[in-house]
């Protein structure tokens, strides 16, 4: 097995793991990949996880990478804020929700960070389209209640004010009716209060 029939076989995948590559070569010898790193054939992002050389690096390769190299999990956060344009800004690293312990991946190819949540609250996101590919993203409502659940010190007006959110575009994304329906199962009163805070200084703002 050369190079290319290795290729033909994966380029499909945006990223692979030796996983991926032992369920069609079950006696792969992962020095191939070492020196297929050295000719500059495909890169690692962490232990386990590659992509081919050529791949086009753009946000969607990166959030599906998020999605794969740590899983399972979902692009949440300021990720999925700047996403949906709540926020004006990009975000420097990947964020995402996970069901399993809080980790951070500093790589080459970029910075991915994950939040850990208990399982009960590992719901709220859809498939996003992109390309052939479909992304695990956060929808706006769980956006919202993932991002003011780990950052319990954002409770006042002044702190709502420094997230520098695009109000006019929040509030005609945001279904409250569903907002409320998932606050519910956070069960959790002074998250319930902190977002109930927020939600009234977008419609005083």
């Amino acid at each position: 097995m050369n190079y290319l029939e290795f290729r033909n076989k994966l380029h499909y995948f945006p990223v692979f793991s030796t996983r991926d590559i032992r369920k069609l070569y079950p006696h792969f010898d992962s020095r191939r990949l070492v020196e297929w790193q050295e000719k500059g054939y495909v890169e690692k992002i962490i232990n386990r996880w590659y992509f081919f050389s050529e791949r086009v690096i753009n946000e969607e390769f990166l959030f599906f990478a998020a999605n794969n190299i740590y899983s399972p999990s979902y692009v949440s956060f300021e990720t999925a804020m700047s996403y949906y344009q709540l926020i004006p800004e990009g975000v420097y690293a990947i964020t995402s929700a996970t069901s399993i312990k809080t980790n951070e991946f500093e790589t080459g190819t970029g910075t991915f960070i994950y939040h850990h949540l208990k399982p009960s609250l590992f719901f709220g996101y859809h498939l996003v389209e992109a390309g052939d590919q479909r992304i695990k993203m956060a929808e706006v409502e769980k956006t919202i209640l993932d991002y003011f659940y780990i950052n319990e010190n954002i409770n006042t007006n002044e702190a709502f004010a420094g997230m520098r959110m695009n109000t006019d575009v929040l509030l005609s994304r945001l279904n409250v009716e569903k907002l409320n329906a998932y606050l519910k199962i956070y069960s959790n009163k002074a998250l319930e209060k902190r977002v109930n805070g927020f939600i009234q200084y977008l419609k005083d703002a």
